[in-house]
């Protein structure tokens, strides 16, 4: 992922009048940064212009975000590499905030299904041979998910 946010500035330049790429680059670059903790309470809803709009699950959340608004826009447009956000609008909407996490879940976990699918007995039995569990399971996921998106483009093919 981290090699993935380094290639964003240049990435950024050759799409700089597609809307949507904005958006969706703007978007990862908040998740990325906000970390899972105050994602749980504050995602992206909309990039209008240069304002990023953040729906938070409370006032409380609000007023709490309020004072680092002025930090987040500047992390951001160090991640993206460039200013694409100059000011972020807090908005309560616990129920859109509910949905994403939600949708942001059944995603994840549809996509390690998928991974999880494509693992051969070959390539489980060449994990076998690294020793440390974690890292077995997450070679395992990360072969997965190359082997999803390879069907995915063979399929577009």
């Amino acid at each position: 992922m981290l090699d993935l946010f380094r290639t964003l500035p240049s990435v950024l330049h050759d799409v700089e009048d597609i809307d949507e790429i904005r958006q969706a680059m703007v978007f990862a670059a908040w998740e990325r940064i906000a970390g899972e903790s105050l994602f749980e309470h504050a995602v992206p809803a909309g990039l209008e212009d240069t304002t990023l709009v953040v729906a938070v699950s409370s006032v409380t959340w609000q007023r709490n975000l309020k004072d680092l608004c002025g930090q987040m826009v500047f992390k951001l447009n160090a991640a993206l590499g460039a200013p694409l956000v100059t000011f972020v609008e807090l908005r309560v909407d616990d129920g859109f905030v509910r949905a994403t996490r939600l949708s942001s879940q059944v995603r994840e976990e549809e996509l390690r299904a998928q991974a999880e699918n494509e693992i051969s007995p070959e390539l489980r039995s060449a994990a076998d041979k690294i020793a440390d569990e974690e890292l077995r399971k997450q070679f395992l996921l990360a072969a997965g998910n190359c082997l999803v998106r390879k069907r995915s483009i063979e399929s577009r093919l």
